[in-house]
């Protein structure tokens, strides 16, 4: 079992790899010609396929990592590169690759009418829950081996999702207060912060397998 302190620097390393603002402009943009009843159906459906995606990793994340034989270390170092790219990515305040690709977001906005499918992909599936968000979800899970830890992780994630519900919900009245240049400062700093969570990854998992580096 882990300190409330600890749980609280999980808390704010989640909401900054799930940050919905950086699925703002793209949600605007997916539900433009949509109405507000179904804009709030798209945000509802997002949040729900992003906790699901969340809990799916807490719970049987480390068993898929047995099944190709993945060490946790060895997963650091990759989770904590790949984090260390994104949050590069979002201090130049660009989307992440990772999260989506020009051709994802083409196939959506030609079926932006079916509300279902694009809350779920690409707008959940990978923009906000992407590799990034499951690698840290995985790895923050194995901080701890206690049933309790496990539970706590999940109501993080419950309710970072309604956190990402309200955000999307409200997008369009946010993106028109802050501006671009508001949702690139957040941006940046949920860049910043991810960074710092990034290489506190790969030099944990360095120090595993390499032992004699922290002498």
């Amino acid at each position: 079992m882990l300190s409330l302190s600890d749980y609280i620097q999980i808390s704010i390393g989640l909401m900054s790899i799930f940050s919905p603002f950086v699925a703002i402009p793209i949600f605007v943009s997916l539900t433009s010609n949509n109405t507000y009843e179904e804009k709030k159906e798209t945000a509802r459906t997002a949040s729900i396929a992003a906790c699901i995606a969340g809990l799916v990793s807490i719970w049987i994340g480390q068993y898929i990592l047995l099944i190709f034989g993945i060490s946790i270390p060895a997963f650091k170092i990759a989770g904590g590169i790949l984090l260390l790219l994104m949050s590069i990515n979002m201090i130049n305040a660009k989307t992440p690759k990772a999260k989506n690709t020009k051709s994802e977001l083409k196939e959506a906005k030609k079926k932006s009418v079916n509300v279902k499918e694009i809350a779920v992909v690409p707008l959940a599936i990978p923009l906000i829950a992407g590799p990034g968000a499951i690698s840290t979800i995985i790895i923050f899970a194995q901080k701890s081996d206690t049933i309790f830890h496990l539970f706590m992780m999940s109501l993080i994630i419950i309710v970072i999702s309604s956190y990402i519900y309200l955000t999307l919900k409200m997008s369009s009245y946010i993106s028109k207060k802050l501006g671009i240049t508001g949702l690139n400062i957040i941006s940046r700093i949920m860049g910043l912060i991810l960074a710092s969570i990034s290489i506190e990854f790969i030099i944990s998992g360095l120090l595993t397998v390499f032992p004699f580096l922290g002498r």
